[in-house]
């Protein structure tokens, strides 16, 4: 029984293109999806914290160690700094839900991607072991004959 090796203009025809799945996704985000990306990747980061503690220490001291007559958030209950902390924890949840949904969706599409490149590769790995075994095979024979 003769194992019929498949011949690489075969295999090219089987080939799908290599899609870049980066750029793809990249291409089907709108401007509100990209947005909520750009928030959701420098919301995370040690400048953004920075920033936060900076104005946060600033407020509270300039409040509660400034000239009396030019406090304009009352030391003990900064009611104002709270307000404005609340609201941008408020804005900065959901957004940074969205991008996590988004971010997750080009982890999905990046995973498929892989899928197809290492199937391809499966295929051709398989079909350059028949190769070996049959020029091993055609080697055998030959020694076989020459002995």
């Amino acid at each position: 029984m003769k194992m019929e090796i498949p011949k690489l203009e075969d295999l090219k025809k089987l080939r799908e293109p290599i899609i870049n799945t980066h750029h793809k996704v990249h291409l089907e985000l709108s401007p509100l999806d990209k947005a909520a990306l750009f928030i959701t990747k420098h919301v995370g980061t040690m400048g953004f914290f920075i920033i936060i503690f900076i104005w946060t220490s600033t407020w509270l001291a300039w409040n509660t160690l400034g000239p009396k007559e030019l406090r304009f958030d009352p030391f003990p209950a900064f009611a104002f700094w709270l307000f404005i902390s609340n609201m941008i924890q408020i804005f900065l949840m959901p957004i940074i839900m969205i991008g996590q949904n988004l971010q997750g969706r080009h982890y999905e599409a990046t995973a498929e991607g892989d899928y197809v490149v290492n199937k391809r590769a499966e295929r051709e790995i398989e079909v350059v072991l028949m190769h070996l075994e049959s020029q091993e095979k055609k080697l055998d024979e030959i020694l076989s004959r020459l002995k």
